[in-house]
């Protein structure tokens, strides 16, 4: 019997957005929308900004259209922040290893 165990994967990172430092929350989707990651941020007055983003052409992309300028500006350093988590867990599933 083989059993397959799905690693849950958030993580929070602080990025400059809108000459501010934005908490931005990640969360991989499981299931039916593997590949897809839910973002949130808070905006100015603290209502939280949610939308997804999704891997398309070696680059996570924004599926939601009409957020703030600040977040869809934010692209880029999304993109590479998860690409530095996804990153470092490949590795760390790739070094371990069993004794069959």
């Amino acid at each position: 019997m083989k059993l397959q165990v799905t690693k849950n994967i958030q993580f929070s990172r602080l990025i400059k957005a809108e000459d501010r430092l934005r908490e931005f929350n990640f969360r991989k989707m499981g299931g039916i929308n593997e590949g897809i990651f839910s973002v949130d941020v808070a905006d100015d007055r603290g209502n939280r900004i949610l939308f997804k983003m999704q891997k398309e052409e070696n680059n996570w992309k924004i599926l939601e259209t009409g957020l703030p300028l600040w977040v869809t500006g934010s692209t880029t350093l999304l993109h590479e922040k998860i690409e530095e988590v996804m990153n470092a867990n490949s590795f760390e599933e790739s070094s371990i290893g069993t004794n069959d």
